[in-house]
């Protein structure tokens, strides 16, 4: 399988040969030419796969340069019981990501996919376990180096830091907005002494830190000299790692393939739903996929009016599921490939727009770029929102009808999923984390402390080291530069 750019103009590549970088030299995002399909036949003889074998089945469509022996080693090497012990009381942690019935009312079914069992108690330790193993893998072979420079808005950092700590040949340089993640993700991140990972505070939003990542992506002499490469969703391997869980949530939550299941996924970069796109793309029986946003509506705005509007750094709001605190979604840019019919030249004239005025309409008449707007619903898209008081109602009625404390953006999730629950069609949210890392929250909506799970007792009394930075890309560039060792 080769991979192009969503903007048309690099060559075409091999998973391998984009396993390591981020963007494609035209600024584009890759995707497969073409999604490998999954048959009814195929989802029959996965139905009672580990999730370490289903895994390896859902990737082996996409890394078809990896040995299929080596490739299935690393997938029991991430998803095994050891990485993914952190299950709340009574669940099964060889599950991986185990379903729980929350409700079922007037014919609708609402369910839960754990998938905060990871060691930093988030889902971003579905992908990012096995990204650490595939890099590892593959600048092993190469008797290669990696500088990874990302950027989080809170879990992603943690994420990234804790699979790849210790990692032959990996150093990390992590940007988060300074002051603006829990206590909890903050202390996650900046308490690691190991010499091979370096967190970078910047003084200004998330939205600031991607837009360096991107510049630093951009700027191919620097990225090549420094073997830059990143963790970020814009890494395509990242988000099929994701696919496979919504393979396993609808295997779990039907019994045969005539069944449809829709899935809600609290969304800020749109990577964690995009995987949801792809996995519909390749044949799932998905019925709707539905983005649940924050305050920062630019997805549900989008899919509302078809009209994506960039929100500058002082309209994005800091809000209680920082997580999503995001008013450019990088991942988008792949489902506009697809809602385009993968027309790269209008994909890039529409980015550039983004760039240069701040955001694009397609939702036509006069002044839209397009009229794709009316085309979203084939794509099985609807998307809600949710505040900070919806959140609170939401974490406090889900702990008292059913015993389950939730977190602030799987609340988000779940809010806006009960307005999309149709009868015979079982709705499965996405959980984002465990509750323990917005405990501030928590208290305030529960009058208690989340309960955290054995070795994050008192995380944030731990020694810290960062360095705070303004929003400056040449400052970055020359961080990296001095710490890299090359």
């Amino acid at each position: 399988m080769h991979y192009v750019s969503t903007r048309g103009h690099a060559a075409a590549q091999n998973f391998s040969e984009i396993l390591l970088g981020g963007l494609a030299p035209d600024g584009g995002l890759y995707l497969p030419e073409k999604y490998p399909q999954v048959s009814g036949a195929e989802l029959d003889q996965w139905r009672g796969l580990s999730y370490a074998d289903l895994a390896f089945e859902v990737l082996k469509k996409f890394a078809t340069d990896v040995p299929q022996a080596d490739l299935k080693a690393l997938a029991h090497k991430t998803y095994s019981a050891e990485v993914y012990c952190n299950a709340r009381a009574g669940e099964d942690a060889g599950q991986i990501t185990p379903l729980r019935v929350l409700e079922e009312k007037d014919g609708g079914k609402l369910l839960l996919q754990a998938l905060s069992n990871g060691p930093t108690l988030a889902f971003k330790d579905m992908a990012m376990q096995l990204l650490g193993n595939l890099f590892e893998y593959t600048l092993a072979k190469n008797d290669a180096k990696l500088n990874i420079f990302g950027a989080t808005s809170g879990d992603t950092g943690s994420a990234a830091e804790y699979a790849m700590r210790g990692k032959k040949g990996i150093r990390v340089f992590m940007l988060s907005p300074h002051k603006k993640m829990s206590a909890f993700q903050t202390a996650q991140m900046f308490s690691l002494q190991d010499p091979n990972i370096f967190n970078i505070a910047v003084e200004g939003v998330f939205d600031d830190c991607q837009d360096m990542v991107k510049a630093v992506s951009n700027d191919h002499a620097f990225k090549a000299g420094q073997k830059i490469g990143t963790v970020n969703s814009i890494n395509w391997a990242r988000v099929v790692a994701q696919v496979v869980y919504y393979f396993r949530g609808y295997l779990s939550a039907t019994t045969s393939n005539d069944q449809k299941v829709s899935f809600t996924v609290p969304s800020g970069n749109f990577g964690n739903i995009c995987a949801g796109h792809i996995a519909r793309m390749m044949g799932l029986p998905i019925d709707k996929l539905v983005a649940a946003t924050n305050e920062n509506d630019v997805l549900d705005e989008f899919f509302r009016t078809g009209v994506y509007r960039v929100r500058k750094p002082a309209e994005t709001y800091h809000t209680s599921s920082p997580s999503m605190d995001i008013s450019k979604a990088s991942n988008f840019e792949r489902f506009i490939h697809d809602l385009l019919d993968g027309d790269s030249e209008r994909v890039r004239a529409l980015f550039h727009k983004v760039e240069t005025a701040g955001g694009f309409s397609l939702a036509g008449g006069p002044g839209s770029d397009g009229d794709e707007f009316a085309r979203i619903g084939g794509f099985g898209f609807q998307s809600g929102k949710s505040t900070h008081q919806d959140r609170l109602a939401t974490i406090r009625d889900i702990e008292q009808r059913y015993g389950v404390t939730i977190d602030t953006h799987t609340a988000d999730g779940i809010k806006v999923a009960r307005e999309y629950l149709v009868p015979g069609v079982p709705m499965i949210v996405l959980e984002t984390a465990l509750p323990a890392k917005f405990n501030e929250t928590i208290r305030e909506a529960l009058g208690r402390d989340a309960e955290r799970p054995a070795g994050f007792e008192n995380i944030e009394a731990l020694p810290q080291r960062f360095e705070v930075m303004a929003a400056d890309v040449a400052q970055v560039k020359t961080f990296i530069a001095s710490h890299t060792g090359l």
